[in-house]
């Protein structure tokens, strides 16, 4: 097993890191402010600030929730006014989308710094409103256009396009209340968010298991309460992870278990990511429409990676162990079949009757090496179910829970964060549709009946009755739609992991 600690030496950098938002805090008034763009929130029934009230333009602005005008007073400039609804129904969530429209007005303008006063929701939550403004504008900042060349006119000279527009840098709040701790955590999360928008963007003939691993390798070296462990495939076999053996076998990339630690005080938290850098389905191949889309397989382990980056540049008090299970789901001679049976690492025997819910059999052996770490509680994610979709859409995330009490922590962190869990139920009757003809499991039931459910009454048999939860990401990890995020990818679950590891540190 290869390891890194902080301090070993230069990993081999994989250069694909977002860049990252300057963030100020400063209780000036717009005037004072020398920004390329500010952005001033209205809520419905409320007057302009006396500042802009004459401002050319200002019979335009409106408080209706996500309008939009931009006005043009004396000083400082433009400023686009964006409406926030009424003020009782206003929430976190409404900040962030406030946030990321005025984020994309001054990519229109080609604003690289941009001032948002932050404004008096009138409960006492100023703290709560300035961290969504930011996580809205971080995440609304992002772009990925690493692959796009710049083209050349027919004088020769490179034209302007979207990969050469300025990005934001600098964002300023202004406010005189004490926001700067949320400010910070929100910060760190939304970044780590993108860059594991980022990893969910890169191609699959790039972003491979080796990959993944070296972004580990990499944060292990940059901070140093993180450690960091990577096992190859012939320990695996050796060990007894029937489920990434067989998945990795029809591929040419060689899989990858990653184990990341962040030690601190407390009980053992593990958080398991869903790793498939590229998902074929295997010899039950998928068909081809969308498949380019399965790439983003891996969203589970891309959160968990940064999530444990996140944790470690702000130093959390949190115990924390990462586990990710990556490889490639391909067809060949050499790979699993259907009928196939295959041993897990906590000795469950499982009949592979469809090699598309291959994502259950690698979380089956990551979430039982887990138990064999010494964690005593575990949360994993995994775009592991289109089921999910039918279910919840693209707004929650399904979660799945042998804890209430842990199932609870998620739920509020989800709320406090915009990313959504809706909790489902598990039952013996579910339970036994996962029981094998010829095995003690079927990874794929004969029945096409709660697909999301059946999949985390599978993985449940793997955590010896540890405190768990389980998020199917499936329908939240991209094209969720949401104007911080878009179409692409969203980081989906970052944010939610750092704020349910927060514990003492919230304030």
């Amino acid at each position: 097993m290869r390891g890194c600690d902080a301090g070993a030496g230069d990993a081999e950098a994989p250069q694909y890191a977002a860049p990252t938002l300057k963030v100020t805090i400063e209780d000036k008034e717009f005037a004072e402010v020398d920004a390329d763009l500010a952005a001033a929130f209205l809520f419905e029934g409320d007057e302009l600030p006396a500042a802009l009230a004459d401002a050319r333009g200002a019979a335009e602005a409106e408080g209706g929730f996500r309008k939009s005008a931009v006005v043009h007073p004396e000083s400082p400039g433009s400023v686009v006014v964006i409406g926030l609804g009424k003020r009782d129904d206003f929430t976190p969530e409404r900040a962030r989308v406030a946030a990321a429209i005025a984020a994309q007005a001054g990519a229109k303008r080609k604003a690289t710094s941009l001032a948002m006063a932050v404004p008096d929701e009138g409960g006492g939550e100023s703290a709560a409103t300035a961290a969504a403004l930011v996580e809205g504008a971080t995440l609304a900042s992002y772009r990925f256009d690493r692959y796009k060349s710049k083209p050349v006119g027919d004088s020769g000279d490179a034209e302007d396009n979207e990969a050469d527009r300025p990005r934001l840098e600098d964002l300023t709040l202004l406010t005189g209340d004490d926001v700067g701790h949320e400010v910070e955590v929100a910060r760190v999360s939304s970044e780590a968010a993108n860059r594991a928008r980022e990893l969910q963007n890169l191609p699959s003939n790039l972003a491979t298991p080796s990959f993944l691993a070296e972004r580990a390798l990499e944060l292990a070296v940059q901070h140093d309460s993180l450690r960091c462990e990577v096992m190859e495939r012939d320990e695996m076999v050796e060990r007894g992870m029937g489920g990434l053996e067989a998945v990795s076998a029809g591929t040419d990339e060689p899989p990858k278990l990653i184990v990341i630690r962040h030690e601190g005080p407390g009980e053992m938290v593990a958080l398991v990511g869903k790793g498939v850098t590229f998902d074929s389905g295997g010899i039950s191949i998928k068909p081809s429409g969308g498949m380019q889309e399965m790439k983003m397989d891996m969203s589970g382990s891309a959160a968990v990676i940064e999530t444990m980056g996140a944790i470690a540049e702000l130093a959390l008090p949190a115990n924390v162990l990462a586990v990710i299970p990556s490889t490639e789901n391909m067809p060949s001679g050499r790979a699993v079949k259907p009928g196939d049976i295959i041993t897990q690492l906590n000795g469950v025997t499982v009949e592979v009757n469809n090699t598309d819910a291959e994502g259950r059999l690698i979380l089956a052996d990551a979430l039982a090496y887990s138990v064999e770490l010494g964690a005593e509680r575990i949360i994993d994610l995994a775009t592991l179910t289109g089921a999910v979709l039918v279910a919840l859409g693209s707004t929650y995330a399904a979660l799945i829970s042998n804890d209430d009490e842990l199932a609870a922590q998620v739920e509020a962190a989800g709320e406090r964060t915009g990313e959504l869990a809706w909790r489902l139920p598990l039952h013996d009757e579910y339970k036994q549709l996962t029981k094998g003809s010829d095995a003690d499991l079927t990874n794929a039931a004969s029945k096409r009946k709660a697909g999301t459910i059946y999949a985390g009454s599978f993985l449940e048999e793997f955590v010896d009755g540890k405190p768990w939860a389980h998020l199917d990401i499936a329908g939240t990890a991209w094209d969720t739609g949401r104007a911080y995020v878009g179409k692409g990818p969203t980081g989906f679950g970052v944010r939610l992991l750092v704020e349910l590891l927060r514990g003492s540190d919230r304030k």
